[in-house]
């Protein structure tokens, strides 16, 4: 029997002819150093639904049990991933959108959680959405499905946390060194030095470039990157308000222009268009 603290938590509410639902559980300890977050979630609008996501440092797993989700490209072509998808680290922003409809989990993983639980080098999928059942072995495939046919959200997330506990267990590639260093990357909000990483590992930069391609999926200065721009988001959905030239000086920009760049860089749009867009659920 799961202990309360475990059990489901389910948020419904409603604006207008659209209604949510989100459901979350705390993760088990021996899950919590490779996945971020787990949700299920579904949706119900009178209209179709299109939404901006951001880069952030996580590889994000949607595990479809409603209509697929559509997923565009740069050029805004839509290509649509039955039962799920992968999306790997990357550096752009992506526009998701549905019909008036969508449910299922979201499982964000961290990079070296996403290179153990799927066991492919994360180059291959970096800035690439790819089918999930194309990353499962045969026994895990269909997992959207068995998903489907249970009731309860305690029920499907017992499924997953089941899956991703089976699929560490037999993972045998090493990544306690990368590891490491992304530790170190992430307790200094993205600030640390790369060359002086590299240095204490004792590698030179280009192979700790490799070992990142590999366990990460990008270079090591990227993902400083990307964390940088997930603490800053994660601050303006919760942090006390500030000015962009406040926010660029406790983060590390070199000025106000230079946070102005990257926010562009990461969401196609400015800092003050930015904003309202960051309370969105799917890949958050």
């Amino acid at each position: 029997m799961l202990a309360p603290h475990r059990r489901a938590r389910v948020t419904r509410s409603e604006a207008g002819d659209s209604r949510w639902e989100v459901a979350t559980r705390e993760l088990p300890a021996g899950l919590r150093a490779h996945v971020r977050g787990l949700l299920g979630y579904s949706e119900a609008s009178a209209l179709p639904r299109l939404q901006r996501q951001f880069p952030l440092p996580q590889v994000v797993v949607i595990i479809e049990f409603g209509p697929p989700i559509r997923v565009h490209d740069d050029a805004g072509v839509a290509s649509t991933y039955a039962g799920g998808f992968v999306a790997g680290l990357h550096d752009r922003w992506s526009d998701t959108g549905h019909d008036g409809s969508q449910r299922g989990i979201q499982l964000n993983l961290t990079p070296i959680g996403a290179r153990l639980l799927f066991g492919v080098a994360l180059s291959e999928l970096a800035g690439r959405i790819v089918h999930l059942d194309d990353l499962l072995p045969r026994a895990h495939r269909g997992l959207a499905g068995r998903l489907a046919g249970l009731a309860e959200w305690d029920d499907r997330f017992d499924m997953v946390e089941s899956f991703i506990a089976a699929r560490l267990a037999e993972a045998r590639v090493e990544v306690n060194t990368v590891a490491w260093a992304c530790r170190r990357i992430e307790a200094s909000a993205g600030a640390v030095d790369i060359g002086r990483l590299a240095g204490e590992l004792g590698y030179s930069g280009k192979h700790l470039i490799a070992l990142f391609r590999d366990r990460v999926g990008v270079p090591p200065k990227l993902l400083a990157r990307l964390v940088r721009f997930d603490h800053l988001v994660r601050r303006l959905r919760s942090g006390p308000p500030a000015t962009w030239a406040e926010l660029a000086a406790e983060f590390g920009f070199a000025d106000q222009a230079h946070l102005t760049r990257e926010i562009r860089s990461f969401t196609g749009v400015t800092p003050t268009s930015a904003r309202p867009l960051l309370g969105d659920v799917l890949f958050a």
